[in-house]
């Protein structure tokens, strides 16, 4: 992993995520959510993406934050795989906040 990205995923973990994103990495973020392969929204519930997947967990209902769910798509966690070698850290980090924003678990 470039260092660069190493740091900027290390302060958001740090952060928690509590700054706003910007619009466009928002909307980055819910199109690598519902496109990437494969796709979170084919396991995970998340109304802002309009998403209703029966296998993972209700991200709705979870409300995780950024650092959560880039430790998860970086990890994997359960059933779910690591998608450390299908997205680049930028866009983890854009589906972290994403997801982060779209559960209020951002603020």
């Amino acid at each position: 992993m470039p260092q660069g990205g190493l740091l900027v995923g290390l302060a958001l973990l740090w952060a928690g995520a509590s700054w706003a994103a910007e619009p466009a990495e928002l909307a980055r973020g819910k199109e690598l959510f519902t496109k990437i392969q494969p796709a979170c929204a084919v396991c995970h519930t998340l109304q802002a993406a309009g998403a209703e997947g029966q296998v993972g967990p209700v991200l709705d209902e979870l409300k995780p934050d950024a650092g959560r769910v880039l430790r998860a798509l970086k990890a994997g966690i359960g059933v779910m795989p690591s998608y450390a070698e299908r997205m680049s850290e930028k866009d983890m980090l854009a589906v972290a906040q994403f997801v982060a924003h779209a559960t209020g678990a951002a603020k």
